[in-house]
């Protein structure tokens, strides 16, 4: 009888050591799956790759091997000038004022913001050029003086702020007064930093006018018609995305066959591209760790740092290829946007592995 008692207690102890092992390898696999699944997030983010930019490479090849001639390519500077319009014109309309208000308090973050986007990164830039001048491609070195004189992003400054674990309302507010303001100060810039081929009878100021007139004006309009139309643009952004992108690349098509009439890759070579690159790396390094290093001497809370970060070290395709469009001769516009082109990819790359290690910090 005893020894049967204790060889139940035996087989019990057994039990409960083998059932507290079982949890031991199920947490395990539970904590190596979670970590797996982690990192997995984190290189799909790492690996992020803009479809979009894709499309823009498209565009490119399709302009270098059918560029459009004669009046054919008037019709396509028309129907681009039309497409540039109507995408500030939804870019007003989506523009909520809610979001607006909710962030406008954050004042300090929002005039650092402003400052990276139209101080600093303009003295980069006119450093970088300086330096480059006399043995780099000069229309190359005006469109990289160009990219920093641009708004900063909305759709990706949001979203890396947000993956970040940041102040995503402060976000929307920062990218959003940005690109308002770009609408002006961006062509003021050009006029002021930049010295570019325009025809003898066309004034800088005459550029800023046209650009005032061709992107606010619209912007202005699809803004105050929000009341009516905001709320079927919300309802339907999926729908309406096509929209701006379809305008973008017509844009692009347009700029780069003309560009390729004019012999663009004749005067592109891969050292060119090479250092540009480098160049563009240089850009974003700088201002990234200028935005830390801002962050903690104004002494912002983490979530608006993370902001500042993003936001204030981003520059704007989609706002960029229509400012160059309508700024400079349609011969120039294709090489003026290739360094956009290339800083808009660098610095989804390089941001992207930057979120995906503030979000693990964050979460731990």
């Amino acid at each position: 009888m005893l020894r049967s008692r204790r060889y139940a207690r035996e087989r019990q102890a057994t039990s409960t050591l083998a059932s507290a092992a079982r949890m031991r390898l199920c947490w395990n696999r539970a904590a190596v799956q979670g970590k797996g699944m982690r990192m997995l997030r984190s290189l799909r983010v790492f690996l992020f790759w803009d479809p979009f930019l894709l499309l823009l490479l498209g565009v490119v090849a399709a302009a270098t091997l059918f560029p459009v001639r004669g009046a054919a390519a008037i019709w396509a500077a028309n129907a681009a000038n039309v497409a540039i319009a109507l995408l500030f014109f939804m870019h007003g309309a989506k523009l909520s004022r809610a979001a607006i208000v909710q962030g406008a308090g954050n004042w300090r973050l929002h005039v650092l913001t402003l400052a990276s986007t139209y101080v600093l990164f303009p003295a980069v830039g006119l450093l970088l050029v300086a330096l480059m001048r006399g043995w780099a491609n000069p229309l190359l070195l005006s469109g990289l003086l160009f990219l920093t004189l641009l708004p900063s992003t909305v759709q990706a400054s949001i979203a890396f702020t947000s993956i970040a674990r940041g102040n995503v309302a402060a976000a929307v507010c920062s990218a959003s007064l940005s690109n308002v303001l770009g609408i002006v100060f961006t062509p003021l810039l050009v006029a002021l930093l930049m010295a570019v081929q325009r025809g003898a009878q066309v004034s800088p100021w005459h550029s800023v006018r046209t650009i005032l007139l061709q992107l606010l004006v619209p912007f202005l309009a699809g803004h105050l018609l929000r009341p009516l139309i905001g709320g079927v643009i919300d309802r339907h952004k999926k729908l309406l995305q096509p929209v701006d992108r379809t305008s973008i690349l017509l844009v692009v098509y347009s700029a780069f066959s003309a560009a390729v009439v004019e012999g663009i890759w004749n005067r592109v070579s891969a050292t060119d591209l090479a250092e540009l690159l480098a160049a563009s790396a240089v850009m974003l390094a700088l201002v990234m760790g200028a935005m830390v290093l801002a962050a903690r001497a104004a002494g912002l809370p983490r979530e608006d740092a993370v902001v500042l970060l993003f936001a204030g070290s981003k520059k704007s395709l989609v706002s960029g290829v229509p400012m160059a469009g309508a700024l400079f001769p349609a011969a120039q516009v294709g090489i003026i946007v290739l360094p956009l082109m290339v800083f808009h990819q660098l610095q989804l790359f390089v941001c992207a592995a930057v979120a995906a290690r503030l979000q693990r910090e964050a979460d731990t």
